[in-house]
């Protein structure tokens, strides 16, 4: 290499001392100064590790004044570059000598980081080209925002997932009967909105009692890290910001606190949100001239937020007005009337009970088909025909369903995979030591309150512990429901228990005695523990050899899934059908593979007795769902009471045998109205089981494990293999980058659903995990990996033989929001081109040529790559012109997708119009606007060379 005063250089190993320049020069040494970070380097002459930087015609540089020139011939006098072309700024011809170029130094072609000598190791480059193509498929998967819900696979609620997760702003109510994953369905919902960017800021409205049974669900199930806002934050947040909820993208805030206190409503209305969800929405009373305070502020920021979710399992529970008025909350042109609204719902049950018939393939009647012609001849002429258009004319109906696109109902009735429940009641003698105390407390509970006197009765350790003066766990030597619970333990010692009782102090006490009398290892679940401290308690139930038991207050009943268990005792019983419902659903839910075992440990003849006989006789609580619970307790709360705290046998039964009749009236009146159409609307007719299947399929692929094991070994990121399920990932000391959600201290994952389901400490990990995104972004947004340099060893090839590696991408400019990848994805174009151009790829693929590649020295690469900067030149400007045609051919493809599935979509919806109101005129607009977007967006896609590798052959 030729040198001189003046020429330019890059340090092959520090590029972030920018541009240097040569000031002097010895018979062995040469020094560069670089002028921007002001850093000089003194090097040998023979080994420099430093690249001359040059540039080409059409190349863009800088001068040191700031203006920029468009490179159109390069001359050279005395070793020294002159670049000569027109000026950016105005146009005009102009030359820049090298020594006078701006000492930044962008690199952000692939070949301009090549010439520098900025090259990258070949297992970056290996790990960028499978990066591309790990995007390309993902960017197209249906599954994409589905698969990394910490969850059991359960049609139903992937395909509500997938309906509603895609719609942009949807506004539904979700209304599935207890225990059927309205929160899951809710969460995957919001995950896929905010995947897709069509939501950015999102707003919780909760109840205050399930604020944490929220956050934990999201956090865990969805990697969502809300932020909970009460009045202390609220406060503390005002010092960031004029309005405090402005300081987090993701809030959840209690109903309570929002409805009472109207400056705090006036901000939250202020701040932007794109989504609002609000559970528990039958508490929303409504009437035509007096609606309730929480109805009115769910009303005005409903009216505000694009996309609105509302969740109940009891849409009619404070009548069917108010569910009128919920549906008004999502659309109030649509329901804007409530007589007309019943006359349209009165049309349609006729249609449920056709569509019945043809489900179970019963003939249809003349009286059947001339209700199915009042809705068009095309559904006259599927009637006649055979299974197949059946089958159509079903989907066809539940187009027509009035609701079916803003109410989503599943019940259990329409949904398998429940296991079954077993009662065993433990009846037990009253101890002498609870029969005083509860005599004394009769005596001196005058001046106490009805609830007082109840809470007493059901729990007479209450009132020993007040007369004895007990802080601690002696009470629980007398009580035999805890002796009953350690001779259950030590006969069933294989078998994983739940206890749930109402109250901490009970946990704590019971926990105490266990170990300290019996050497029993019990996990405890209690309100006042941290979050990582209950994630402990669960981990140690969960693992085999850990706890047998855990004992849970009633936040047991909220958030965690312990269906690997199939054993629940129940200490004590709420009062609230619903609560208690709740308690069994720890354990009852879809995957239990073993029938639930309910034992409720009771002391005879009292309060305790007489409440279970009450669940068990009147509403057959413990071995069915009662979803009408909630109504018959409401009609009977006080005389429940009253019947709770007398002697009167004869009463109680008669409380009991009311309570069954109003039951099986509503039981009667609510399977009267259950509206199979619906049923249908809401489990999508096999969408849900083939995304079950699609995604258990992708569960067991091995290529997500390879590929993130290599992107973090490459990263820097060290791995610890704990078990065979687990492994443990830390920040190494050569970390490249941080990577978000990668924890200081390490996390636990796994690539094992089930066994996910079960650790609630460690991560489940899938294409949808923050951490695999944000390692796949940082790969791709930066140019790690986009240069390199290999050699070939092949002695049946002559030495010195070169070939160019080339892979170029789609790229466009389209919002994310409009998912423009899902039509014209990421695409990896390569091509291997030899010394006369000719395209090798389609017969030598990636992976096998990549492993005949060994690296090279970094320096002997740099002069290699400037040897043939003039050979690879001429061949990235052939591959652009090869290439091209793929382009157009993507790009026509893409266009094709868009008409036929956004095209076709936008024609049924505007059809379904004419026949059904609930589509809403927004919605329709919305989707032709996304559509012009699209195809004008895909139109100006262009094509970019991301990545280049020089292959040298050597025969040693």
């Amino acid at each position: 290499m030729s040198l001189a005063l003046g020429q330019r250089f890059i340090a092959d190993a520090e590029s972030e001392l920018g541009l240097g320049t040569v000031v002097a020069l010895d018979n062995r040494t040469l020094t560069v100064l670089f002028p921007v970070s002001g850093e000089t380097r003194l090097y040998s002459k023979t080994e420099a590790p430093i690249t001359r930087v040059s540039f080409r015609a059409g190349d863009t540089i800088k001068s040191h004044d700031g203006w920029s020139l468009t490179v159109e011939q390069v001359e050279e006098d005395n070793g020294l570059f002159t670049y000569v072309g027109s000026r950016q700024d105005n146009g005009e011809q102009a030359s820049l000598r090298e020594t006078l170029l701006d000492g930044v130094i962008n690199l952000n072609k692939p070949q301009d980081r090549l010439f520098a000598g900025q090259l990258d190791r070949t297992d970056w480059f290996t790990l960028r080209y499978q990066t591309l193509e790990q995007m390309h498929q993902l960017s197209q998967s249906p599954l994409r925002g589905l698969i990394g819900a910490r969850m059991d696979l359960i049609p139903h609620q992937l395909y509500i997932a997938d309906e509603v997760g895609n719609r942009q702003a949807p506004r539904v109510l979700l209304a599935d009967e207890v225990g059927l994953g309205k929160t899951v369905e809710a969460g995957m919902i919001i995950h896929q909105q905010l995947r897709a960017e069509f939501a950015e800021r999102v707003l919780l409205l909760l109840p205050e009692n399930l604020m944490h049974q929220w956050l934990v669900e999201m956090r865990r199930r969805f990697n969502l890290n809300f932020a909970l806002f009460d009045e202390s934050r609220l406060e503390e947040a005002e010092h960031d910001a004029d309005n405090p909820f402005d300081t987090a993208q993701l809030v959840m805030v209690s109903l309570e606190l929002i409805a009472k206190r109207k400056p705090r409503f006036e901000q939250l209305l202020a701040a932007d949100w794109d989504m609002l969800v609000v559970d528990e929405a039958h508490h929303l009373a409504w009437q035509e001239n007096n609606p309730s305070r929480e109805y009115q502020v769910v009303q005005d920021l409903a009216e505000s937020i694009p996309s609105v979710l509302l969740l109940t399992a009891t849409p009619d529970q404070l009548g069917h007005q108010s569910h009128f008025a919920r549906l008004r909350l999502l659309d109030s042109e649509r329901f804007h009337d409530y007589q007309a609204f019943c006359q349209e719902e009165a049309q349609y049950q006729p249609l449920a009970q056709v569509a019945q018939k043809l489900l179970e393939n019963e003939p249809l009647a003349a009286d059947d088909k001339a209700k199915i012609a009042a809705w068009g001849e095309d559904l006259a002429a599927l009637a006649e025909g055979d299974n197949n258009d059946r089958k159509k004319l079903v989907s066809a109906l539940i187009d027509r369903h009035g609701t079916s696109r803003v109410l989503l109902r599943n019940t259990r009735a329409g949904v398998q995979g429940f296991p079954g429940r077993r009662l065993y009641a433990q009846a037990l003698a009253l101890p002498d030591a609870y029969a005083t105390a509860i005599r004394v407390g009769k005596m001196m509970a005058g001046r106490k309150s009805e609830a007082e006197k109840l809470e007493e009765q059901l729990n007479p350790e209450i009132i020993y512990q007040a007369f004895e003066d007990d802080d601690g766990n002696s009470w629980c030597q007398h009580d035999p429901r805890v002796q009953w619970l350690v001779k259950h333990l030590k006969h069933n010692n294989n078998e994983k228990v739940v206890l749930i009782a109402h109250s901490r102090r009970q946990v704590q006490a019971i926990n105490d005695y266990l170990r300290e009398k019996h050497a029993i290892q019990a996990a405890v679940f209690h309100e006042e523990l941290s979050i990582i401290e209950r994630d402990r308690a669960a981990v140690f139930f969960a693992d085999e050899d850990g706890a047998q038991i855990l004992l849970c207050s009633e936040i047991g009943s909220e958030g965690r899934n312990f269906q690997f268990a199939h054993q629940l005792v129940l200490f004590d019983l709420p009062l609230n059908p619903d609560l208690l419902e709740q308690r069994i659903g720890r354990l009852d839910r879809i995957g239990q593979e073993r029938v639930v075992e309910i034992y409720v440990p009771h002391l005879a003849e009292s309060a305790q007795a007489r409440l279970m006989s009450w669940y068990h006789q009147g509403l057959n609580a413990f071995e069915a769902t009662c979803p009408v619970g909630g109504a018959v307790y409401e009609a009977q709360q006080q005389s429940l009471a009253a019947a709770l705290l007398a002697d009167d046998n004869a009463a109680f039964e008669q409380l009991i045998g009311d309570a069954a009749n109003r039951r099986h009236a509503l039981m009667a009146e609510m399977e009267a109205g259950r509206d199979r159409l619906l049923e249908l609307a809401s489990q999508g007719a096999g969408r849900g089981e083939k995304l079950a299947t699609d995604i258990a399929t992708l569960d067991y692929d091995p290529k997500l494990p390879i590929f993130l094991t290599q992107v973090l070994d490459v990263f820097g990121v060290d791995q610890e293999d704990l078990d065979d399920y687990t492994q443990l990932l830390r920040p190494g000391e050569r970390m490249l980058t941080a990577l978000p959600g990668l924890e200081e201290d390490g996390i636990q994952t796994t690539f094992d659903r089930e066994y996910a389901l079960s650790r609630d400490n460690v991560q489940f990990l899938s294409w949808d995990h923050p951490l695999v995104l944000s390692a796949m972004d940082a790969v791709l947004t930066g140019d790690m990996g986009n240069a390199s340099v290999a050699l070939l060893k092949n002695k049946a090839l002559p030495a010195g033989t070169t070939f160019v590696e080339l892979v170029f991408v789609t790229e466009h400019q389209a919002p994310k929001s409009l998912q423009l990848d899902r039509y014209l994805p990421l695409t990896p174009l390569r091509m291997l081109l030899d010394k006369t151009g000719t395209d090798l790829a389609p017969k030598v693929l990636f992976d096998n040529f990549n492993r005949q590649l060994t690296p090279i020295k970094r320096h002997t690469a740099a002069k290699l790559a400037v040897a043939s900067q003039s050979l690879i030149h001429n061949h990235i400007q052939k591959a652009q012109q090869q290439v091209a045609p793929q382009v157009d051919a993507l790009i026509a493809t893409a266009k094709d997708r868009i008409e036929q599935q956004l095209g076709g979509e936008l024609a049924r919806l505007k059809a379904l119009k004419a026949v059904n109101d609930s589509i809403r005129d927004d919605e329709i607009d919305a989707l032709a606007s996304r559509k012009a977007a699209l195809l004008k967006h895909v139109a100006a896609a262009s094509l970019r060379l991301d990545m280049v590798r020089l292959i040298v052959v050597v025969n040693e």
